[in-house]
């Protein structure tokens, strides 16, 4: 997604993530104990935004599925593979939104379709914000955060091993965490 800087004509304005300080983290149960985390390098997406009217608002996003890293070469080609995210045919997971409404002070609820392989999944993200804050160079920025929770085999990521002491190598339930610094064009 190639993202251009606009002013909409409506009154709204446009956001455009700033991918060298924003970040899609996951995590995932490991042997039933403890948990891997990881991340995608390369995020990128858009913001649009109607203060006066939220439900105009949209929010679209997408990650390369080739850039995850979890600090290991082996488990990241793994992760790659036909086994779960199977890049090589899925290159993007992107979230699309369907809905954006204003949920407390600061908070944006967000709902959209989440897509990874081909199957796409209903989510609901809080984005807790910041306030907008210029930057060096005279352009606003503001950075909210969120984190949410969903099942991997909705997402037809099935793959897994029993272990020999009882239990699945791989939860299940996957956290996500999202701190995303969004410029105002």
């Amino acid at each position: 997604m190639n993202v251009v800087a606009t002013r909409q004509s409506t009154g709204t304005t446009t956001w455009n993530i700033d991918p060298v300080h924003s970040l899609a983290e996951f995590k995932a149960k490991h042997m039933m104990i403890s948990s891997v985390k990881g991340q995608f390098a390369q995020i990128q997406g858009i913001l649009v935004l109607d203060e006066k009217d939220l439900t105009n608002s949209r929010v679209e996003a997408s990650i390369e599925g080739a850039s995850i890293n979890t600090r290991d070469a082996q488990r990241d080609t793994h992760l790659k593979s036909a086994d779960f995210l199977y890049v090589e045919k899925f290159p993007t997971l992107s979230f699309n939104s369907t809905r954006v409404s204003r949920s407390g002070d600061g908070e944006l609820a967000v709902t959209g379709d989440l897509t990874i392989r081909s199957a796409s999944h209903k989510l609901h993200l809080l984005l807790k914000d910041q306030p907008h804050r210029p930057r060096i160079l005279g352009e606003y920025s503001s950075g909210p955060s969120a984190a949410t929770t969903i099942k991997r085999k909705d997402f037809g990521l099935t793959w897994n091993a029993a272990l020999e002491t009882g239990g699945i190598l791989v939860g299940d339930e996957v956290t996500i965490t999202l701190d995303v610094q969004f410029v105002k064009a």
